[in-house]
């Protein structure tokens, strides 16, 4: 009796250890907790980076801080819908979101809002929108179809390469008009590494990129205000309280920062000296009040969403999904890009642009549209995990057989066992 009953709970612990697994889930928890992250911080340092100005503009310190909730929970909601929407709609929707962008971006000239010498926002009753931050995401969409449907021609002839420049050069020329560089800058580094991951050729990558850096530099050297941000990077100090103010006020608060920080909340730079300190040079605000470990915890997360990204893109190739794989290959190159220029601009190793640090700054189209980005890449990883269950339910007989060959070995193990305690 004691014999079998041993056996029976010996049946039961390798039953369990050869069949209870770990709970799976059916998406990338890791590449949601990110985001998460990088939300709640920026939710913090928003608040802390805002209060003052609120103060000044709204009596109520709080201000942009509520604000900034609300484009948090809408872009939840946004996540949350992009999550129901299955890849195959983006795969054959992306050249209608193409011609969505373009209509947005035309809307934003014609009657779009006029601030500090931009016109970059479309009013819809109590809603702002930055035209640009979909216009990307949706441009990235078209060029990772455009990819798969022509990619022959992208990577044998000079066609087919050119073809997917001219309607970024149709955005490009809109954008400028608002004008609005830095985004134009973010998608043409975007286009050119997706069009070198795709496979182009070298020779064609390199005039390319000598192409783009050409132009970018005519366009700031037949702009002076632009000429004037590139002379005030090159020496800020030169003119500390006129065109170098900015970048001085946000070298002071990264100086001041030190390793471990002033402590949050203990900024003086966001005290009305660093002017929208809590939009683009929010990483100044970060530096000052965390410190070096503080801005290098954000980096890191940063770095690693990208390299999820990244890496998703390299298993959706291998599983045959160029569409996904793509798409996964042009929101890490985005995320990536734009945190290097939005902390190089704040750090004084690059000019002044007005790009916001990736789910981090405060501004509602910015939020959102990284938040949907984001649920496009657990979209990528949850298709790819089902399809993996998928092609283990068709392989009837097989499983069959392997689960005989495991009650069989269980079986072998628990009449050793019970020999054993007979003996």
């Amino acid at each position: 009796m004691i014999a079998n009953f041993s056996a029976t709970e010996h049946l039961r612990a390798l039953f369990s250890q050869r069949h209870d697994k770990e709970t799976v889930f059916p998406f990338d928890v890791g590449l949601l907790l990110l985001a998460v992250t990088l939300m709640a911080i920026g939710l913090v340092i928003v608040t802390s980076a805002s209060m003052p100005e609120a103060s000044r503009l709204y009596d109520n310190p709080f201000y942009f801080a509520i604000r900034h909730v609300v484009y948090i929970c809408l872009a939840m909601i946004a996540g949350l819908i992009v999550l129901n929407i299955p890849m195959h709609w983006w795969r054959a929707s992306n050249p209608y979101l193409l011609l969505f962008a373009i209509a947005l971006l035309v809307a934003v000239l014609l009657v779009g809002r006029n601030i500090n010498g931009s016109t970059r926002w479309l009013v819809v009753g109590p809603i702002t929108i930055q035209a640009a931050e979909p216009a990307k995401l949706f441009f990235f969409c078209y060029l990772a179809g455009y990819l798969v449907r022509r990619y022959e021609e992208v990577t044998e002839n000079l066609k087919g390469f050119i073809k997917p420049l001219l309607v970024f050069f149709v955005l490009a020329i809109l954008l400028l008009m608002q004008p609005d560089l830095g985004t134009v800058v973010v998608m043409f580094a975007t286009t050119v590494g997706l069009l070198f991951l795709a496979g182009a050729r070298l020779w064609q990558f390199f005039g390319l990129l000598l192409a783009g850096i050409l132009a970018i530099v005519a366009l700031i050297l037949f702009e002076s205000y632009r000429m004037q941000r590139v002379i005030s990077f090159l020496d800020p100090w030169a003119d500390p309280f006129g065109s170098g103010y900015q970048l001085t006020q946000s070298l002071m608060a990264f100086g001041r920062g030190d390793l471990l920080g002033q402590g949050l909340g203990n900024s003086l730079q966001k005290l009305q000296f660093l002017p929208i300190a809590h939009t683009d040079f929010i990483v100044a605000i970060l530096a000052e009040e965390l410190g070096f470990l503080g801005i290098a915890m954000v980096l890191g997360l940063l770095f690693a969403l990208v390299f999820k990204a990244l890496k998703l893109g390299n298993i959706a190739l291998q599983k045959q999904r160029p569409f996904d794989a793509y798409l996964a290959y042009a929101i890490g190159i985005w995320f990536s890009f734009q945190t290097a220029v939005n902390v190089g601009a704040a750090a004084g190793a690059l000019p002044t642009k007005g790009l916001t640090l990736p789910l981090v700054s405060y501004g509602g189209s910015s939020i959102i549209t990284m938040t949907v980005a984001v649920a496009l890449l657990i979209r990528i990883d949850f298709e790819m995990r089902v399809d993996g269950v998928h092609a283990l339910s068709l392989k009837g007989p097989r499983k069959q057989k392997s689960a005989r060959k495991n009650v069989n070995a269980v079986l072998d193990d628990v009449r050793d066992s019970a020999e054993v305690a007979n003996d």
